[in-house]
């Protein structure tokens, strides 16, 4: 199993496993899709906080929803209507309402926590992946990948410092937005069993629009007629980012594409120093680093035991032992 990067900041789809990407050299163009995936997403990331100084967090979830599920329709075009064809749209809905939480809470932390902060905390998704993957699907998980999730989680501390005068709640929300992402991992996991990745993309994207209109209600006020083109660019910088991803797994494998994907929490750091005078603190530098290395361990460690798995014959194989 391959914990997504998913979130508000990276999309909330996995590509199947059976879409086979090159086994042995890193085809560029795979991590030029990967590189454009980090660019949608740190950008929409940047743009999420300068909206949310004037509109709050909530309808700039709901507008990026509605404007990316406009964005999609060219990808029902080429694929035809069968593509929305599911037998577990129930199963959908459960997972758009978790993920649409996320991403609530992911947008509301952008735009109360220092941009590094945040997108530092959302990596620690993959922690949450591991432990779930335990509870919920029975997966075996040893010593040294035990060992990976505690040190994400010691890096964790080291971000949010309870205790510390740099604590927040922002921090906590951001940190049960991971939570949140995590669980909409685990259930990519049976999605991707008997539905395409673009199925998954398509009713994913317009699921979110009703589903996050709720909470947009209760806060809505209409936005200044100059912030209306910057929210319609949040909404197609999602969808680009998520098409970015999944074309990017089409053609590697996501455990080499992972450190790309890591370029994001630079970028938008260094963004956020230029625009808003927010360096990284040396807690957050550290703590990031902690949690990068340990979902890279946990990315790697996930790679090499599917490959032994796929080399087994058939009727050897078993659960994997991670």
């Amino acid at each position: 199993m391959r914990a997504s990067s998913a979130g508000p900041f990276r999309p909330l789809v996995n590509t199947p496993a059976a879409a086979s990407p090159t086994a042995t050299a890193l085809p560029l163009r795979a991590v030029a899709w990967m590189v454009a995936s980090t660019l949608s997403f740190g950008t929409m990331a940047v743009l999420i906080r300068i909206a949310s100084a004037r509109v709050h967090p909530f309808e700039i979830a709901f507008l990026r929803s509605l404007f990316g599920a406009l964005a999609a329709l060219p990808l029902l075009w080429m694929r035809g209507p069968g593509i929305l064809r599911t037998d577990r749209l129930g199963f959908y809905t459960l997972r758009c309402a978790i993920g649409a939480l996320s991403m609530l809470a992911g947008f509301w932390a952008i735009a109360h926590l220092p941009l590094a902060q945040a997108i530092a905390l959302s990596y620690s998704s993959p922690l949450f992946v591991t432990i779930g993957a335990v509870l919920f699907l029975g997966e075996a998980v040893r010593l040294r990948r035990w060992t990976a999730v505690a040190a994400g989680f010691v890096g964790v501390l080291v971000i949010v410092r309870p205790g510390g005068d740099g604590f927040t709640a922002a921090s906590l929300v951001a940190l049960f937005s991971a939570a949140m992402t995590g669980v909409v991992t685990i259930s990519i996991k049976f999605l991707s069993r008997s539905d395409p990745a673009d199925t998954i993309v398509l009713l994913t994207t317009w699921l979110w629009v009703p589903l996050s209109l709720p909470a947009a209600l209760l806060v809505w006020q209409w936005p200044p007629a100059d912030l209306w083109p910057w929210l319609v660019v949040i909404g197609v910088l999602g969808t680009l980012g998520q098409y970015a991803w999944t074309h990017a797994l089409k053609l590697a494998d996501a455990s080499s594409l992972a450190p790309f994907s890591y370029l994001q929490l630079v970028f938008v750091a260094v963004l956020a120093w230029l625009l808003f005078g927010e360096a990284p603190d040396r807690y957050t530098a550290l703590g990031a680093a902690i949690v990068i290395g340990a979902s890279l361990y946990i990315a790697r460690r996930e790679a090499l035991l599917a490959r032994q798995h796929r080399r087994q014959p058939p009727s050897e194989k078993a659960e994997p032992q991670i």
